[in-house]
């Protein structure tokens, strides 16, 4: 398993849109190997992004409810990390 996936079950608020997809970029980054492809495979990259991201919003919505919190906060809920996006 990848450790640098966030858990994104069970977050109070619920996973946000921007975050299912930056989990579903994250994976695809893993799987392919590649952090930014090439011209030529760009829009296979988008396009497996996009087909996570749905899944993944799809998966959340059937599991039940977590009794607790994930371990750790989502990279883009971490003060740092809204700090350097607002710049």
């Amino acid at each position: 398993m990848c450790r640098n996936i966030t858990e994104l079950r069970g977050l109070q608020p619920p996973a946000t849109g921007e975050e299912v997809e930056a989990a579903a970029r994250q994976f695809v980054r893993k799987v392919s190997g590649l952090r930014q492809p090439p011209p030529a495979a760009a829009e296979a990259f988008e396009a497996a992004v996009d087909d996570i991201a749905e899944v993944v919003r799809r998966l959340l919505a059937e599991l039940p409810a977590r009794r607790t919190p994930p371990a750790t906060v989502p990279p883009l809920r971490r003060p740092e990390v809204q700090a350097r996006l607002a710049r």
